[in-house]
């Protein structure tokens, strides 16, 4: 019988197979730094400053916009500059020692080194403007962030934890004037309010577990 194939293709077969095995162990070891990565859900994540939820948006008042400006019309929700700290902290507690690392930041015009509290990989496509356009609250993702004396992770944000609100997001949804409204209760009939949502809104539930809304 005569060869169909030359020899070099049992080579070049071997490579790809080769090569296909290390592309996935090199995904598995991404993967399993990336987890390794995360804070541990439920424990507060050291920040430069103990900067103290709870205080500024439950008991002043602070809207989350004051500070996460891009929120609305950016991927990523933005972290104030150390200006937007002073504009309280020129007036109240100027020496407090808690707050040395605040004035030193604006006294040499360098930011503070804030720590993530929420990580995704990077191979994960998230926006928030999406999100809070389609009516998925701010506690959804991040807790009772009002709540927190300092800031920890309070839901995985795993695979598995996003896909099933994707598979079924009436189950999470509130109006948009709610969308930052970190008292807001659903209610008793929330799966009849979520598919009126879903329908006002005009989300394409068809496509939300989709390979590529995610990972582009």
């Amino acid at each position: 019988m005569a060869q169909i194939f030359r020899r070099s293709a049992d080579w070049l077969l071997k490579l790809v197979v080769a090569g296909g095995v290390l592309a996935v162990v090199a995904v598995a070891l991404a993967w399993r730094g990336y987890v390794a990565s995360q804070p541990p859900m439920g424990q507060p994540v050291k920040q430069p400053v103990p900067f103290s939820h709870k205080h500024h948006v439950k008991e002043v008042g602070l809207d989350c916009r004051y500070c996460h400006t891009a929120v609305e019309t950016s991927s990523y929700a933005g972290i104030p500059p150390t200006t937007t700290c002073m504009t309280c902290h020129s007036q109240l507690f100027r020496t407090a020692p808690m707050l040395a690392p605040v004035r030193r930041s604006l006294a040499e015009g360098r930011s503070l080194g804030w720590n993530r509290v929420h990580l995704l990989a990077d191979f994960v496509y998230f926006d928030h403007s999406i999100h809070l356009h389609q009516g998925v609250g701010c506690v959804t993702c991040h807790g009772p962030v009002d709540e927190m004396q300092l800031t920890y992770r309070a839901e995985p944000l795993t695979m598995r934890w996003c896909l099933e609100c994707h598979r079924e997001p009436e189950r999470h949804l509130r109006p948009r004037e709610h969308v930052f409204d970190m008292d807001w209760k659903p209610p008793r009939d929330q799966l009849s309010l979520g598919r009126e949502l879903v329908a006002r809104y005009g989300i394409d539930t068809s496509r939300l577990a989709d390979c590529s809304v995610c990972h582009r």
